[in-house]
């Protein structure tokens, strides 16, 4: 007699009823663990989605009191209220970084995962500049709580969007690093280009430096520190200028066009093989039910 299967989380509508985060990390089977685990880590339960809004609110509130702390006037007049507060979100993220190992069955593995990383990094810093004064510039590394937004941004509501984001940034990678290999051999060449017209006499002092000033021309940045005083010089400073509108808008409509085939199945690997009983054409989406070239109804069995 076979075993029974475990007992399968709550889901977000993953393969055999488990979440990502119970299938790496181990949801324990019943008990009050269980119950700690599936608040914690899911969010399509009401005290799941109310656990991830607290604590949302809890990381932009000790994000506000970083950054107000390094105010100084502000500092000088609630700098005691602004310590209290931080020593406060500290044991709120304490508890919860003890609650989600406490809460796995392997709680090694989810204390070496990258969240596990962050969650400890949004604690130890506090504990580091108490123990040891000398480490206090290391308290700046809470700001690292921030990274902690894209796990409660993993909402059922958000999920299909963030894997069709995810999908199509992969998808566009090597075309991105063709396109910034490129814009930097442009940029190399143009950048000795000016350091041969302009030279030291006008602030190109150095190939690197040229290629700085290049950089933030063509990016339509243009600090203004280094700017060219011959005419051509400017001719070439303008042409870089124009060619930086067209260069921003590379990227964008690499993703866009990835994310537009993501919606409409045309990866090939979204097609199958299966092949239309009337005209032979094959490579048809998963869900199609009628063939793409003379619309005849497709067979019922699908190849894998």
């Amino acid at each position: 007699m076979t075993a029974p299967p475990p007992p399968a989380a709550f889901s977000l509508g993953h393969t055999e009823g488990q979440s990502p985060e119970a299938a790496r990390f181990g949801c324990p089977p019943s008990g009050w663990r269980r119950d700690l685990f599936i608040i914690i880590f899911e969010s399509d339960t009401r005290a799941g989605r109310s656990f991830d809004v607290a604590l949302l609110v809890v990381i932009i509130a000790s994000l506000l009191v970083v950054m107000l702390d390094s105010v100084s006037n502000i500092t000088q007049r609630a700098g005691l209220f602004f310590t209290l507060l931080e020593w406060l979100f500290t044991a709120l993220f304490t508890v919860e970084y003890i609650a989600r190992l406490v809460c796995v069955e392997r709680p090694v593995r989810y204390a070496r995962s990258f969240f596990g990383v962050v969650d400890l990094l949004a604690v130890l810093p506090a504990y580091l500049a108490f123990f040891f004064p000398g480490l206090q510039a290391l308290i700046d590394v809470r700001v690292l709580r921030l990274l902690r937004v894209f796990r409660i941004l993993k909402l059922t509501a958000y999920i299909q969007e963030y894997r069709t984001l995810g999908r199509a940034l992969r998808a566009s990678g090597r075309k991105i690093l063709i396109f910034i290999t490129t814009v930097a051999l442009i940029v190399i060449l143009l950048g000795t280009i000016m350091y041969v017209v302009e030279g030291p006499a006008n602030g190109f002092t150095s190939i690197p430096i040229s290629i700085y000033w290049a950089i933030t021309t063509i990016t339509t940045v243009g600090f203004g520190d280094i700017t060219p005083q011959t005419d051509i010089g400017r001719g070439i400073a303008s042409f870089m200028m124009l060619l930086g509108w067209g260069i921003l808008a590379v990227p964008t409509g690499i993703v866009t066009a990835e994310m537009a085939s993501e919606r409409l199945g045309l990866h090939p690997g979204a097609m199958t093989e299966r092949q239309c009983p009337a005209c032979g054409s094959a490579g048809h989406r998963p869900t199609a039910r009628f063939c793409q070239d003379c619309g005849a109804a497709l067979a019922g069995e699908r190849s894998a």
